[in-house]
């Protein structure tokens, strides 16, 4: 099914030898792009005198960006529409529009974007097709995608058995193809019995500014299709790993802060729930999240230095961990985020007011004219501090896993930041909550029904996290544990030694 999240992208079709290193120059002036469409890394060159000519059937949203986008990489488009006099204005002047039996004679590539239910409709041109390559760009949904049991691509060529079906492009938005990769995904599957067409359609995505990834055999076009209907796989564990979180803290607070009042001093303290709750809540999730994304390489590093050596396959719920730790910090970040938030707004709150009243009526009634307890004022302000501190490295955390920015450092700058920093982060973090339950814990009074402070749950985890981590700094556990990295394996009959530099062996052996 084609929609507006669907494009199509073309690199070479029968195109001429100079395509393949066709490079554009200068500001472009085609409809809808203002600028240039791919990085200048010298990858493309000039463009052709002789521009190349691709065929597009379709007047939909993807067809209009893929013709915009083919016209401004430099290729000659000719577009066939069921009714040319109306959709001509809705493309760029440049691209030739007229009916589809027109359009499919010269090209050698053409782009089908037309729904499935709509193939059959081109089977008048079955002759003018032959020989041709015919790129599906399109998706099914995902009753469709469950219900057919052959793809679009290979119901494609069932219909046309004399051309070349190539599947590409169906996870490029067309606003991908209309700002350019570098606001989109710039990885194109492709798939192709004919190893050529994929070739050409390759060279053509190149052209374009993407990247092609060759996906094999047009039996792999079902797998292909599927991807556009995932839904963040990546993040469904994590996601609910930290709403169970969110939920355990959230009724844990819920027992101490509103029910225990109501219970057993007959005190009405609901309306803490929508704020209050919600804001003690977020600080214990962010901060075992965080502990969590470093909690499976302790785990990692512990089973490597048991077993002896590093090429022991990991079990693979920890296989599973170690891939989702970006998503896990990245939610760590968020939940931090919207304390800090919540917290600026707890003083607009009237109930905030109220008691703020009623202190200063209880301090008059009392007769006394300063209240100032030295210990919590810098309690406080050390508190505060250590947040803001801890929240900033957060946020470099965050926008350093952005692949943006990730791809522009080099391995030893990406290991610092996430791994030497980010220890920082949850060094901070831990200061924070030790900061802000100081005695707390010793107090009698701080255990509502029998339960301890919330804090002090969520300590269990990181305080194991950063014990482990110094015990890893011993020099007889790191060394052993550096050697392992480079290869030394407990039971091995070779010999292994370090470099006399320990420091530079520890920067080197992450492998």
């Amino acid at each position: 099914m084609l929609n507006s999240s669907q494009s199509v992208c073309p690199h070479k079709s029968p195109l001429s030898p100079g395509v393949t290193a066709a490079k554009m120059s200068g500001e472009m002036d085609k409809p809808l792009i203002s600028r240039r469409l791919v990085d200048s890394d010298g990858s493309l060159a000039e463009a052709p005198s002789e521009a190349p000519r691709v065929g597009i059937l379709g007047s939909g949203d993807f067809a209009r960006s893929l013709a915009t986008r083919l016209v401004g990489s430099g290729v000659s488009v000719v577009v066939g529409s069921r009714n040319p006099k109306r959709t001509v204005g809705l493309f760029p002047a440049a691209a030739q529009v007229t009916f589809q039996a027109e359009a499919v004679g010269a090209p050698e590539v053409i782009f089908v974007a037309v729904f499935r239910e709509h193939y059959s409709s081109l089977c008048g041109l079955s002759d003018q097709l032959a020989g041709k390559i015919l790129v599906d760009v399109s998706n099914p949904t995902e009753r469709e995608h469950l219900q057919h049991r052959e793809s679009n691509a290979e119901y494609l060529a069932s219909l046309f058995p004399t051309c070349t079906v190539v599947k590409a492009f169906n996870v490029i938005s067309a606003w991908t193809l209309q700002a350019g990769p570098r606001d989109g995904n710039r990885q194109v599957p492709i798939c192709s019995d004919q190893p050529e067409a994929k070739r050409t359609v390759s060279e053509l995505a190149h052209t374009m500014g993407f990247t092609p990834v060759d996906m094999g055999s047009l039996a792999s076009a079902r797998e292909v299709e599927a991807m556009p209907l995932r839904l963040l796989p990546s993040w469904k564990v994590p996601t609910v790993l930290a709403l169970g979180i969110f939920i355990f803290f959230y009724v844990y607070n819920f027992i101490r802060d509103v029910l225990q009042p109501y219970v057993q001093e007959g005190k009405n303290k609901f309306y803490k729930l929508p704020l209050s709750v919600v804001n003690t809540t977020l600080p214990c999730v962010a901060y075992v999240l965080l502990s969590l994304v470093y909690l499976p390489g302790v785990l990692a590093a512990t089973l490597q230095l048991w077993h002896g050596t590093k090429y022991r396959r990991f079990p693979d719920w920890l296989d599973h961990w170690l891939q989702h730790r970006k998503q896990i910090g990245l939610l760590s970040f968020f939940c931090a985020s919207l304390h800090a938030v919540y917290s600026v707004c707890l003083p607009v709150r009237y109930s905030y007011r109220y008691d703020l009243v009623n202190l200063a009526i209880k301090q008059v009634l009392a007769n006394k004219s300063h209240l100032w307890v030295e210990e919590n004022v810098w309690r406080m302000e050390i508190y505060l501090s250590l947040g803001v501190l801890a929240l900033g490295m957060l946020s470099l955390l965050a926008v350093t896993s952005l692949p943006s920015i990730a791809n522009s450092l080099n391995w030893r700058e990406f290991s610092f930041v996430q791994s030497t920093l980010g220890f920082v982060a949850l060094a901070l973090s831990t200061l924070h909550t030790l900061t802000y339950g100081w005695t707390r814990a010793f107090e009698e009074s701080r255990y509502k029904f029998y339960l301890p402070p919330t804090f002090t749950l969520t300590l269990l985890v990181p305080c194991v996290v950063i014990l482990a981590k110094g015990l890893f700094l011993l020099p007889c556990v790191s060394r052993r544990l550096s050697r392992i990295r480079r290869g030394w394996e407990k039971d091995s009959a070779v010999k292994f030694t370090l470099p006399m530099d320990h420091s530079l062996a520890q920067k080197t052996s992450h492998v």
